[in-house]
C-alpha cells in the first residue's frame, strides 16, 4: 500500500542504510551477535515510526539532499515493510542467541544477503514482495 501520509525517501539514502545494515550483520557474524541489537532498533524505528524518525536516516537525507546525491524519491511504504522484516529477522537472531542456539547465524546471514542485494544492485526483495502482494490482494476500500 502506498503511503502518502509520510514524506518520500531518497533511493541512495536507503541504499547507504542497507550498506550499514550489511556491515553490522557481517560484524555480528565475526565479532559478536550482540551487534544485531543495532538493526533491531533501526528496523523498529524506520519500519514502525517512519524513516525520518531515525537519526541516521535524517542525517543522511540532509547531507545527500544538500549535495544533490539523493537519487530518486521513493514512496516509503515498501521500505517501511523491508525495515519491519529487518526488525523481525534481527530480533529472531538475538532471541536465538539468548537461547544458546547457534541458529542465530541463519537470520543474520539472510539479512547479509538481502542487504547486499539492496546496496549493491538496488534490488529490495522485501519491496518486490510488498508490491506483488498488493497487486494480488489490494486493500479493501469502504
Amino acid at each position: 500500500m502506498l503511503r502518502f501520509d509520510l514524506p518520500p525517501v531518497w533511493s541512495r539514502v536507503t541504499r547507504v542504510e542497507a550498506f550499514v545494515s550489511f556491515v553490522v550483520c557481517a560484524a555480528a557474524l565475526v565479532v559478536t551477535p550482540w551487534l544485531m541489537l543495532i538493526p533491531v532498533v533501526q528496523g523498529f524505528v524506520r519500519g514502525v515510526l517512519g524513516h525520518y524518525k531515525c537519526p541516521m536516516h535524517w542525517m543522511l537525507a540532509r547531507v545527500f539532499e544538500s549535495r544533490g546525491w539523493g537519487g530518486a524519491k521513493e514512496n516509503p511504504g515498501a521500505k517501511m515493510f523491508a525495515n519491519k522484516l529487518l526488525f523481525v529477522a534481527s530480533s529472531a537472531a538475538i532471541v536465538l542467541y539468548l537461547m544458546g542456539s547457534s541458529l542465530w547465524v541463519i537470520p543474520c546471514t539472510v539479512l547479509l544477503v538481502f542487504t547486499a542485494l539492496e546496496w549493491a544492485f538496488s534490488f529490495c526483495a522485501a519491496c518486490w514482495v510488498y508490491g506483488w502482494w498488493y497487486s494480488k490482494f489490494p486493500p479493501r476500500t469502504q
